[in-house]
């Protein structure tokens, strides 16, 4: 697995099918975070920030103080999540800064285009859970239909894994402000402590 998976970032590192499509996106840097041993599981975020492409390194900037606060609540400390999951993005090249606050979301033919590589990971990694951060990778696993509101304090089994939706921690104060969003995201991570103490997660 581990042989394979080097394989697929080295080939994910020389893909420049973005940029022949036209994007101006900065190439991957493979930020992912490997386990040693196969992991059971996987981390699907929006796209590298640009503080994690800097540092070769998911979530290490602002909004991974967050996500590791909320990952706390639920029973995980930062350096054995980080050794038990798997960390990836639907796509995986930063998409650059919006012309707003924040970064670029990624457009459907840019997540077309990668979409090939997040199924060889999933195909290697065979997770038993699924952690989606945010609407867009919620929404690749559980389609638009679904908004976050109704999706983030549930589970969800999809081809025998358990996709666990969460909200972006970059734009969580925001959507936290709402005392019915706070509930959802507490029920979120009271339905991770116990997968990971039903599955042995750590």
């Amino acid at each position: 697995m581990l042989r394979a998976l080097a394989l697929l970032h080295a080939k994910i590192a020389s893909c420049r099918a973005c940029t022949e499509a036209g994007f101006f996106v900065a190439p991957s840097l493979i930020v992912v975070n490997q386990p040693a041993a196969r992991p059971r599981m996987m981390l699907v975020g929006q796209a590298p920030a640009a503080a994690s492409r800097s540092r070769g390194k998911p979530f290490s900037g602002q909004a991974g103080r967050a996500l590791f606060h909320w990952l706390a609540q639920a029973g995980f400390s930062e350096d054995a999540f980080r050794a038990r999951c798997y960390f990836t993005a639907i796509t995986k090249c930063y998409p650059g800064p919006a012309r707003g606050q924040g970064d670029r979301v990624p457009t459907a033919r840019e997540r077309a285009l990668c979409r090939p590589f997040l199924e060889r990971e999933l195909a290697l990694i065979r997770p038993k859970l699924i952690l989606t951060v945010g609407r867009l990778a919620t929404a690749h696993f559980l389609g638009d239909d679904i908004p976050l509101t109704e999706a983030i304090g549930r589970s969800f089994e999809r081809d025998g894994r358990i996709i666990l939706p969460l909200p972006h921690p970059s734009g969580v104060s925001r959507w936290t402000n709402d005392p019915r969003n706070r509930e959802r995201l507490a029920q979120a991570l009271s339905l991770l402590q116990r997968y990971r103490e039903q599955y042995a997660l750590a």
